[in-house]
């Protein structure tokens, strides 16, 4: 860090902001000495590049199709696969004969999403491995719950059983 910014970093750091004077930072910063012109580049282009790592890491995973896909069509597939995962959970935490129904519809959801996504991620100049969680995210967190609730069943059954293998051996003494 050169010194600029480490006398800028110093100047913001003793900056600290109350509700009694809200232009503390403005008054600290109109006494210092105006920073020359390669002072005021450095600072610019330092800004950039911080302002160009944080959109690449926020962008990161949508902007490979930003030029496939209008931003709408984006924003309703990510709608989508929240409430395919919603709705898988809801199945579960269900206790009506009918929750089941809940995570299949979730887990076609999911199928539905993992085709679109695939299918533009198949027209990437190459493949994004960064970026395979968009069509399997919402399509395995299904198939979790779905196990998830077929491991419940069986051991519901299980204790049925043994319950009913208790009544059975109390009959005999």
């Amino acid at each position: 860090m050169t010194t600029t910014m480490k006398r800028l970093a110093r100047k913001l750091d003793n900056y600290i902001p109350n509700s009694d004077n809200d232009d503390n930072l403005l008054s600290t910063i109109d006494d210092s000495r105006p920073i020359d012109t390669q002072e005021q580049e450095e600072l610019v282009r330092s800004l950039e590049k911080i302002h160009s790592q944080q959109s690449r890491l926020w962008r990161r995973f949508h902007a490979y199709f930003m030029e496939d896909i209008d931003s709408w069509l984006i924003i309703l597939s990510d709608w989508l696969a929240i409430i395919a995962c919603l709705t898988a959970i809801l199945g579960l935490m269900k206790s009506s004969e009918h929750h089941r129904q809940w995570i299949w519809y979730a887990f076609f959801g999911g199928i539905i999403l993992a085709v679109f996504w695939l299918y533009y991620m198949l027209r990437l100049p190459r493949f994004r491995w960064d970026v395979v969680w968009l069509p399997f995210g919402p399509l395995s967190a299904t198939g979790v719950c779905l196990y998830v609730d077929h491991l419940l069943r069986e051991s519901s059954e299980e204790v049925r059983k043994l319950r009913s293998y208790m009544h059975i051996s109390m009959s005999f003494h």
